[in-house]
């Protein structure tokens, strides 16, 4: 087999095997999973601008968030469908991206990281300044009768696992194919050494903005899908940590590979599960594992694969 037709049938073989699992796994794993794909699209969003472009957000929360609001507030104040509410919330991250994007993206290394934060706050602030209509930190519920997409009820656990697999796959397939593609070939370029990329002559803010504009967008479709398929739009989600988090599933996982952002979410999602059962210090626990991973795998889980067995893997 070719080296691209060995990825192919990795990722479409984990495809299929997490379509299969939703006929086997009990109700509390299957749960699980379903969240575990909605945040592993969100991964995906943010390994495409740091794993593949190298540029470090602290700010993504803003992007999920604009997808979750902008989808939720469409429900819940105008009467919107779930439909054109998931189109909303997906163009309002678009929109937030490119023109978020398009003014960060005139700093570089550590400047670029404040101004991304700094964005990302004021977009938490927002949410707390309009709290009449966001609920601030209390958040708001999606009813159930609201959550049913074209005769689907997605409150249903099979359907909401479904749906979750269906936005997991499309986001995989799209990063696959996209890094196949001369625009992903060039933003690794650009993360290798952008000096000499822009020597050759390709448009390294263009396609740096390209990056940012098409991470945000993912960021926000998965954003938009969790408030849907959960129920539930809170300011939680627009705070540090939820930048902090798809930063730590990436690299776990292994930033610049395909199938990292989906292994570092599983990883962490269940290591904070099983740690809990055990004692109430269960992030301490966490911290002890995460820091002994960056120590002995400092390439994540899909870095190190490929570094030792997989050489092909993307």
């Amino acid at each position: 087999m070719t080296e691209t037709q060995k990825s192919l049938a990795l990722h479409f073989g984990l495809l299929a095997l997490l379509f299969a699992l939703q006929f086997i796994l009990p109700a509390y794993h299957h749960g699980n999973l379903s969240r575990i794909m909605v945040l592993a699209t969100y991964a995906i969003g943010y390994n495409l601008l740091f794993g593949y472009t190298g540029l470090l957000s602290l700010g993504h929360a803003m992007f999920f968030a604009a997808g979750m609001y902008g989808m939720g507030l469409m429900i819940r104040h105008l009467g919107f469908t779930p439909a054109p509410a998931l189109l909303i919330g997906v163009l309002a991250g678009l929109a937030l991206s490119a023109a978020v994007g398009a003014l960060a993206l005139r700093t570089t290394g550590v400047a670029f990281m404040i101004v991304t934060l700094m964005f990302a706050q004021a977009g938490y602030l927002i949410i707390l300044y309009f709290g009449e209509w966001t609920r601030g930190d209390e958040g708001f519920v999606i009813q159930q009768v609201q959550r049913s997409l074209w005769g689907i009820d997605l409150s249903d656990p099979t359907a909401r696992y479904f749906a979750a697999w269906m936005l997991f796959s499309a986001c995989l397939a799209l990063s696959l194919w996209l890094i196949r593609h001369p625009f992903g070939r060039t933003l690794i370029a650009i993360r290798e050494n952008e000096s000499r990329a822009q020597m050759l002559g390709y448009d390294v803010f263009r396609h740096k903005l390209g990056a940012v504009v098409l991470s945000g967008t993912i960021s926000a479709a998965a954003g938009a899908a969790y408030a849907l398929l959960f129920g539930y739009a809170g300011a939680s989600f627009a705070t540090v940590q939820y930048s902090i988090l798809p930063l730590l599933w990436v690299l776990l996982g292994g930033a610049g590979t395909l199938i990292g952002p989906f292994l570092g979410t599983l990883f962490t999602f269940y290591l904070i599960d099983i740690a809990s059962a055990f004692t109430t210090a269960y992030m301490l626990v966490v911290g002890i594992v995460l820091v002994a991973l960056t120590l002995f795998a400092r390439q994540g889980i899909g870095g190190e694969i490929r570094a030792r067995l997989w050489n092909w893997l993307p």
